[in-house]
C-alpha cells in the first residue's frame, strides 16, 4: 500500500479498479483547511490522463508492472507476435492492446511488453529508431529561408516529415515518442 503523502513521479498504483502511474503530483497545504495532494494521473490501458485530489492519508495498493524485454516477430492480422529471446517463449498481443506503439518498430528489433499480472497492456517501443525512407519527393537544399519540411514514408509504412535535402533511399533516425526526424543516420 502507498499512502498519498508518499506520492512520486513515477510510482504505479491501483485506483478505481483501474492501473495508474503518477505524472506530476504537488502536497498543497492550504492556510485554511487541510492539506491535500493535487496530482495528474495516466491511466495504463487506456492512456486518459486526468487531475485527481487525495488527502495525505489516503491509501492505495501499489501496481507492480513487468517490462520484458521481447522481439518484435511479425504481425498476423490482428496479432503480433512477440517472443522472449531468453527462453524462447511465444505471446500473441492483440491490435487494440498495441495500438501506433510499433509504427516506427521493424520486424526483429527488441521491444518491452509491459504487464500487469500476466495481461499485456502496453508496448515501449525503442525510443530512437533508424529506418530507410521509402517514398518521398525530391528535395534541393538551400532553397528556404527557415527550416521547410516535406512529408516522407519509411520502411515500416509510417509517414514523418523531414528537411528538405532528405532524399529516398536515405536511411533517417526518429524519436519514437513524438515520430520527429533527429537527423542522417
Amino acid at each position: 500500500m502507498i499512502s498519498a503523502g508518499e506520492f512520486r513521479n513515477g510510482v504505479t498504483m491501483e485506483y478505481e479498479g483501474e492501473i495508474y502511474v503518477i505524472l506530476e503530483f504537488q502536497h498543497v497545504k492550504p492556510g485554511k483547511g487541510a492539506a491535500f495532494v493535487r496530482t495528474k494521473i495516466k491511466n495504463l490501458k487506456t492512456g486518459a490522463v486526468v487531475e485527481k485530489t487525495f488527502r495525505p492519508t489516503e491509501k492505495m495498493p501499489r501496481a507492480h508492472i513487468d517490462r520484458l524485454d521481447m522481439q518484435y516477430l511479425y504481425t498476423d492480422g490482428d496479432l503480433f507476435h512477440f517472443m522472449n529471446t531468453e527462453t524462447f517463449d511465444q505471446i500473441a498481443v492483440n491490435a487494440s492492446d498495441v495500438g501506433d506503439a510499433l509504427k516506427f518498430v521493424k520486424e526483429n528489433e527488441m521491444v518491452k511488453i509491459l504487464s500487469y499480472e500476466g495481461q499485456v497492456f502496453g508496448i515501449e517501443p525503442p525510443l530512437f529508431v533508424e529506418l530507410e525512407i521509402t517514398e518521398t519527393e525530391p528535395g534541393f537544399a538551400g532553397n528556404t529561408a527557415q527550416g521547410a519540411t516535406k512529408p516522407a514514408v519509411v520502411e515500416t509504412g509510417a509517414s514523418v516529415q523531414v528537411p528538405l535535402f532528405i532524399n529516398q533511399g536515405e536511411v533517417i533516425k526518429i524519436d519514437t515518442r513524438t515520430g520527429e526526424y533527429l537527423g542522417r543516420a
